[in-house]
């Protein structure tokens, strides 16, 4: 059977479903990530081959130095939810993205929600451009429109939820 890229997504999706995956995958992923997008000069993600990824640099809660973290991100407006596999393909962005707060299915909160929850004004590198953001926790009837679209973009993130008593944080980052 040929290998195609939806049979290569629905592999990764079930690969990013395990278990395994979720003790693994935050510390080797981001680190991957920030080398690459760091040597290419802000241009190449490699998750983002699979999935839309930004970096996000928001003052941290505590400390209020920068942090730079790496994404998943489903893109709104423009580029719409073009769904797993479209990668970083697409014209521009519609000014807008959702992120997902997963952790990867792990039991807290990933810590760069707390900072976006302290510090609105972010930035995001957006295929090679930096730019300046505001995010919003999405609640009540816009959290669950946005959830499920999410859950149609990449199915993995009901396994995630699945696993973890909280509520898995949703924004919605605008540009300013």
């Amino acid at each position: 059977m040929p290998v195609t890229a939806a049979r290569v997504v629905k592999a990764v999706q079930k690969v990013s479903s395990a278990p395994a995956f979720a003790r693994i995958a935050p510390h080797v992923v981001p680190a991957l990530d920030r080398a690459v997008h760091r040597l290419t000069r802000g241009k190449v993600l490699l998750s983002a081959q699979l999935l839309p990824g930004v970096v996000l640099t928001v003052r941290g809660a505590k400390s209020g130095q920068p942090r730079h973290t790496p994404l998943a991100c489903m893109p709104e407006g423009a580029e719409g939810a073009e769904g797993a596999g479209s990668g970083s393909e697409g014209s521009g962005s519609g000014g807008s993205w959702l992120l997902i707060g997963s952790n990867f299915g792990r039991t807290g909160h990933p810590a760069w929600t707390a900072n976006l929850l302290a510090h609105p004004d972010a930035e995001v590198s957006w295929k090679g451009e930096d730019i300046p953001v505001r995010a919003r926790l999405l609640a009540g009837e816009e959290r669950e429109a946005a959830w499920k679209a999410l859950l149609a973009f990449w199915p993995p993130y009901a396994t995630y939820q699945a696993r973890v008593e909280r509520e898995i944080r949703i924004f919605r980052i605008v540009r300013r």
